[in-house]
C-alpha cells in the first residue's frame, strides 16, 4: 500500500511559476512510474507528465512541454512538478499517481495509487 500526499498548489498570475511536490509513504519500486494528472472544471482527468522511478526517463503531454518539468528524489520518496510560464488553461486540480505497470501509461485507469489533489489556479 502506498499513500501519496501532494502540496504546493495555489493562485498564480499568468506567466508565473509553481512547484508541486508529492511525497509517498510506502515502497516505490524501481520499475514503477510516478505521474502527474490534472482535472480542470468540467473536464476529464488528463495526463500531464510521468517519470520512471529507476531510470528517471520522463514523458509529457504536448501542451506542457518546455514549460513543466517532472523530477524525483529517490531518497525522499518524492516527485516534483516544476511549472513555469503558467497559462489560464493550466487551472485544474493536480493529482500525483503511482503506476505499477511495466510500461508507461497515459490513462488514469493504469495508475494504482492516487493522492488527494492540490488546486492550481492561474488567474489575473
Amino acid at each position: 500500500q502506498v499513500q501519496l500526499v501532494e502540496s504546493g498548489g495555489g493562485l498564480v498570475q499568468p506567466g508565473g511559476s509553481l512547484r508541486l511536490a508529492c511525497v509517498a509513504a510506502g515502497t516505490i519500486y524501481s520499475n514503477d512510474f510516478m505521474g502527474w494528472f490534472r482535472q480542470g472544471p468540467g473536464k476529464e482527468r488528463e495526463f500531464v507528465a510521468a517519470i520512471n522511478w529507476r531510470l528517471g526517463k520522463t514523458w509529457y503531454t504536448d501542451s506542457v512541454k518546455g514549460r513543466f518539468r517532472i523530477s524525483r528524489d529517490n531518497a525522499d520518496n518524492a516527485v516534483y512538478l516544476q511549472m513555469n510560464n503558467l497559462k489560464l488553461e493550466d487551472t485544474a486540480v493536480y493529482y500525483c499517481a503511482l503506476s505499477k505497470s511495466e510500461y508507461i501509461n497515459y490513462q488514469p485507469a493504469s495508475y494504482n495509487y492516487w493522492g488527494q489533489g492540490t488546486q492550481v489556479t492561474v488567474s489575473s
